[in-house]
């Protein structure tokens, strides 16, 4: 449940941010008649993520376990792709997020309402979809359903809870700091995932040496065990793995967090702007420092 609580809190951060971001602009530029077309995309948005959640889930579950097992493999490294890709464009082009959003509402505010609610659907959906990707490869890697869901609705929650006091000025955080380090857990994350990726696979007959394993610790940790549990949930980790998977594992995880250290902390940080900002202190996250949410 941790590990999918951080996901819908990161993922629900960074959708707020964005909605605090567009809310302020058209207060600020005082076109408050076109704020019902941007909550109208916002939740046009959601529902369209929860509907993607619900076919991942249940349209699976008519197919054979072989189709079942290739599908499951093949969207858990779709998943940790999207993730991954999110995970380093957040790290170096999210400095510009404010500037890009406001461009793109100023295009829209000229076009219409039906402009304004395609901008937030967009903004708000490509986050929805991504959440809710990774949140079924983790639910179907740690065997569970009701546990990952409710650690990602009390995320979003506590999301909504942090962007709404962004949004009144009534909480100053250092998100860049937050989101660097959550970077960090995602990616060993999104490794575990890939491994179960691959073992998805290895069952469907798609890739080869299900029987070969590198390790088998299941005596010292039993999976119905509370550490075989804990692990199992929170970084997909099985105590029997084959050699692809902990091949897997490792040429991903230490490649990636490899690079993403040195663009991360690898570089002098940016000091953040003057005024309205919902984070200060030093830290990758430049793009938080940008967002002011004053009308």
């Amino acid at each position: 449940m941790l590990g999918n609580y951080l996901i819908g809190l990161r993922e629900g951060l960074e959708a707020a941010l964005v909605i605090s971001i567009l809310v302020a602009y058209l207060v600020r530029t005082e076109r408050r008649d076109l704020l019902p077309a941007l909550w109208a995309g916002v939740g046009l948005a959601a529902l369209v993520s929860v509907l993607a959640g619900a076919a991942l889930t249940f349209v699976p579950s008519t197919l054979t376990f072989e189709a079942q097992e290739a599908i499951g493999g093949i969207l858990s490294i779709v998943a940790v792709a999207l993730i991954t890709w999110m995970i380093f464009w957040m790290a170096r082009a999210a400095r510009h997020m404010k500037a890009e959003l406001h461009l793109r509402l100023d295009g829209a505010m000229a076009a219409g309402r039906g402009a304004v609610l395609v901008v937030a659907l967009l903004a708000v959906g490509r986050e929805g979809l991504e959440t809710a990707l990774f949140l079924w490869a983790g639910a179907r890697a740690s065997s569970e359903t009701v546990a990952p869901l409710v650690g990602a609705a009390l995320g979003l929650l506590t999301a909504i809870v942090i962007g709404w006091a962004f949004y009144r000025g009534a909480l100053r955080l250092n998100l860049r700091l937050f989101f660097a380090w959550t970077g960090v857990f995602l990616i060993v994350v999104s490794a575990g995932v890939l491994a179960y990726g691959v073992h998805d696979l290895q069952e469907a007959g798609i890739l080869p040496g299900l029987g070969n394993l590198a390790f088998d610790v299941s005596a010292l940790v039993p999976p119905a065990g509370v550490l075989g549990t804990i692990l199992k949930g929170v970084f997909n980790f099985s105590p029997a793995t084959t050699w692809l998977e902990a091949a897997a594992w490792i040429l991903y995880l230490v490649p990636t967090l490899w690079l993403y250290r040195r663009i991360v902390w690898g570089k002098a940080p940016v000091p953040p702007p003057s005024g309205g900002d919902v984070a200060t202190g030093s830290g990758p996250r430049p793009a938080a420092t940008s967002v002011s949410t004053q009308a």
